[in-house]
């Protein structure tokens, strides 16, 4: 009996590789039908690259008015206000609560 087998198991085996293939091809990570996916994940990705832009962009307008040759008193009054924690007894100071990131944020990272 196995000897009357052997020539189907080979054709077998190759069928089981031909399906394998076929639905990961389907289904997998690179797969036709995980494409919606993977343009969620697209577009997060490029929400969170232009929000990381801007806050570059920021940081570097920010930078520049450090520098000695462009020194702001202003900013840099400001900076020392906030990192030491002191205020001018003539200022007006808001307390303000700082927003929790959510857990879409959260995910992005």
């Amino acid at each position: 009996m196995p000897e009357q087998m052997k020539p189907y198991t080979v054709t077998a085996c190759l069928f089981l590789l031909v399906g394998y293939l076929g639905i990961q091809a389907l289904t997998g990570e690179r797969g036709l039908l995980s494409g919606a996916e993977r343009d969620t994940r697209l577009a997060q990705r490029e929400a969170q690259l232009t929000a990381l832009t801007e806050q570059r962009a920021d940081l570097e307008v920010r930078v520049r008015y450090l520098r000695t040759g462009s020194l702001s008193r202003d900013l840099l009054e400001e900076r020392a206000r906030a990192v030491l924690g002191f205020s001018d007894p003539r200022d007006y100071v808001v307390r303000t609560v700082a927003i929790q990131p959510t857990a879409a944020s959260a995910n992005l990272s």
